[in-house]
């Protein structure tokens, strides 16, 4: 059995306070909350303030505003996961007549349907939704700004439509969907679309000056699914958690890998920012760490949930005002603190259970005409092949059952390997996806794609 990881340290602890105290002071932030999951359970919460005396704890709400997002995404994949629609079809199949029929489910999930960035007229931030009553009114007269599944570009009336598309499926209001699927099955009861109290207020913070400004709070209507949910750093650090692992209550561990997974071409500069994104998760690279989750914000407040996949590390950060500090780098930076200053312990190695032999015989050394790999059964029950040089292709491949694997990555990923086998049962060779691997460099003896030449190696002379 595992030996639970103790408490952080006390030197992370005040190294994580001093990372928020300086984001809250020199980001001028009424207030800022924060806090940090390892293995699966919360280890650290934080706060600074404005207001002597008053801390909020990790039950206090803020708004998260884009992180709803990531909250529509899992109700849409939810439908995929039970067969009642593919990531592949086009919007108009499930929900004709919006004007951007020709996006794809997957589409909209990643941001690369085509659609504006915001909602004509009025900014829908801080306007009632009741100006916005239908569809019509949220996309306006031309919806679609770049051809479909072209380019990234990041779109709030995608996830008005992802919203609605649910509700058609599904035959009921997207919070209410929400809150029977998701809140209640993960326990998330301080997630809400409207402020239920201890909640913080919003502020805008003057530029120039330490005075502050109240700012509206509205009711999103259809940008709903968009943006309008209130949450606690306790409550996203349950979701952090489910984001890393799944819960085959909600979704498996397999469909939240896939929304960890890029679906998006990026953009030139998002190329040189390391960012990208997946399904209803933005995907960053920074400083060496792979960075999963999603930044929000709604007049009066910013909001980040920032996962270190590998780490198993991912932090919280919430604070209410309208710009301010920059919420996303404070939780990069406390994942990075705790990855770097207490690294991961990792399991215990243990011998597999068991290993069929006729696989067993397939590990060792490949070779793809003169280059060489190795293959190795992985504890996952499937195999992996990568090259002895430590630099080109590799990927990690999901047994089928059938004596086949699949790719799961990479220039690999979908891609089926199998062992091709002589009358006698002995391996000739392995076939990946037309590709030839033989035990030796061009050997003779297997079927080699152009033949071996058959003067064999030699020098030269």
């Amino acid at each position: 059995m595992t030996t639970p990881q103790e408490e952080l340290l006390p030197a992370t602890r005040r190294a994580l306070l001093h990372r928020i105290a300086v984001a809250q002071a020199e980001g001028r932030a009424p207030s800022l909350v924060a806090a940090v999951v390892r293995d699966g359970r919360t280890v650290w919460h934080g706060a600074r303030t404005s207001v002597d005396g008053h801390g909020p704890d990790e039950n206090v709400q803020y708004r998260i505003g884009s992180i709803t997002k990531t909250f529509t995404a899992v109700l849409v994949l939810r439908l995929r996961d039970e067969g009642m629609l593919d990531l592949g079809d086009r919007l108009e199949k499930h929900l004709p007549g919006t004007g951007a029929g020709e996006a794809t489910i997957a589409g909209l999930l990643a941001h690369t349907g085509g659609l504006a960035a915001e909602s004509p007229g009025p900014w829908w931030e801080r306007t009632p939704g009741s100006l916005r009553p239908e569809l019509a009114d949220v996309l306006g007269e031309r919806p679609l700004l770049h051809p479909v599944g072209r380019r990234h570009h990041y779109s709030n009336p995608g996830y008005t439509l992802l919203g609605a598309l649910v509700e058609r499926l599904r035959g009921a209001p997207w919070e209410e969907v929400l809150r029977r699927e998701v809140l209640e099955p993960l326990g998330l009861d301080r997630t809400t679309t409207r402020p239920q109290a201890p909640h913080a207020g919003g502020w805008a913070v003057h530029p120039w000056a330490d005075v502050m400004l109240a700012e509206p709070v509205e009711d999103l209507g259809r940008m709903a699914p968009a943006g309008q949910l209130w949450s606690t750093t306790g409550d996203l650090a349950r979701f952090a958690a489910f984001l890393t692992r799944g819960d085959d209550k909600v979704l498996s561990a397999e469909t939240v890998r896939e929304m960890r997974t890029p679906a998006a071409p990026a953009e030139a500069a998002d190329v040189a920012d390391g960012v990208t994104y997946g399904l209803g998760l933005q995907i960053q690279h920074r400083n060496g760490r792979l960075l999963v989750g999603h930044s929000g914000s709604l007049p009066g407040f910013l909001a980040n949930l920032t996962i270190g996949v590998e780490d198993d590390v991912a932090a919280v950060v919430l604070t209410n005002c309208t710009s301010g500090p920059l919420t996303a780098g404070v939780g990069a930076d406390l994942v990075r603190i705790v990855a770097e200053a207490e690294p991961r312990i990792p399991e215990p190695w243990r011998p597999l259970p068991d290993v069929d032999a006729s696989v067993l015989e397939l590990t060792g050394q490949w070779y793809w005409g003169t280059h060489a790999f190795v293959l190795r059964l992985t504890p996952e029950g499937g195999v992996s092949l990568e090259p002895l040089s430590g630099q080109g292709r590799r990927s990690r491949f999901r047994g089928n059952g059938d004596g086949t694997w699949t790719g799961l990555e990479g220039y690999y990923a979908g891609e089926l390997l199998r062992a091709v086998r002589r009358p006698d049962g002995a391996v000739s060779h392995l076939d990946l996806g037309s590709f030839v691997f033989t035990r030796r460099p061009y050997d003779e003896g297997a079927c080699v794609p152009g033949g071996v030449d058959p003067e064999g190696w030699r020098g030269v002379g």
